[in-house]
């Protein structure tokens, strides 16, 4: 049962703008740089970082109808859309990658979006990379008895939800001279870059290979804001070699962030994005006096029981 009325997202009382906290990390202090922690992490306990921050215009847009996205076995937009949709009472349909994985049992990520109330539906891998054709969308969301719901994409990111995160840029301020962030499909930085302060960049880590994210990232701006906007750009070094691909030097890493400051290190993007900046921190990529903040774009998995 759906209504025609926008979701009261208020209701969940997100904490903004989230908290930006300094750490003192020899790895960077003997350099002359300060970091910063911009705790997204924190904004909501289940819809947590640039989750909210996308998520937010697309369920106000879907005014109470089913929404339609799409992710792999272990994807956190699929995740933070389920939780979404419990909270707010709104349906929730995944289109997940992989006809195989209907065979077998749920991994802890998907049963979390079952749990929480979402219609999984299993596509094959070559279905699903034709996702955006409008053909095939069509033919989707007709196999999963969804043709009147509100379609976002895979990761969350299509205009509004880049326009929903100009706000991480504009909360920065005047506050870092580079905001450091971990990317997926590109849209938080997007946005983040556009609201960011005359003078300041933003610096984009990718959690895939494959070279093709400053394109998306055009692409998006493009759509959103109808030209590039802002100073931005990708170092592809730390994919530890592509999505939910984790090994034990990162591990090691993540733990070590964890006991010297206190702060839970997510793994698929958080841990990569640190890891990145420690490296460009010993390789002098940034002047001294050059004040950084990394966005805490989320918590590890799995999260607390509501």
């Amino acid at each position: 049962m759906t209504s025609s009325a926008a979701p009261d997202l208020a209701a969940l009382s997100p904490r903004l703008p989230s908290p930006l906290q300094e750490v003192a990390d020899d790895r960077f202090t003997r350099r002359g740089l300060r970091l910063l922690l911009k705790r997204d992490d924190l904004i909501h306990p289940e819809l947590t970082g640039n989750k909210w921050r996308k998520l937010a215009p697309n369920l106000r847009a879907a005014a109470g109808r089913t929404v339609v996205t799409f992710g792999g076995a272990y994807s956190n937009h699929l995740r933070a859309t389920a939780a979404a949709g419990r909270l707010l009472g709104l349906p929730t349909v995944g289109v997940v990658r992989g006809q195989e994985l209907a065979e077998r049992p749920l991994n802890p990520c998907l049963a979390r979006c079952a749990a929480d109330g979402m219609r999984l539906h299993f596509v094959d891998r070559s279905t699903y990379r034709r996702k955006a054709e409008p053909e095939t969308l069509a033919a989707l969301l007709r196999a999963a008895d969804a043709e009147e719901a509100h379609v976002v994409p895979e990761g969350g990111s299509n205009a509004l939800a880049v326009r929903g995160c100009r706000a991480l840029g504009e909360e920065l301020g005047e506050h870092a001279d580079v905001v450091a962030l971990a990317c997926g499909t590109g849209g938080t930085l997007a946005g983040l870059a556009a609201g960011l302060a005359p003078g300041r960049r933003a610096l984009g880590i990718p959690v895939l290979r494959g070279g093709f994210l400053a394109a998306d990232i055009e692409a998006l701006q493009e759509r959103a804001f109808g030209a590039r906007r802002g100073t931005w750009s990708l170092d592809e070094r730390f994919h530890f070699g592509g999505y939910a691909r984790v090994t034990p030097e990162l591990d090691a890493f993540a733990e070590d962030f964890t006991a010297r400051h206190g702060v839970p290190v997510e793994r698929l993007y958080v841990a990569k994005l640190l890891y990145g900046l420690v490296t460009l921190a010993g390789e002098d990529a940034f002047p001294r006096g050059t004040t950084i903040a990394t966005v805490v774009t989320g918590s590890p998995f799995p999260a607390p029981a509501a």
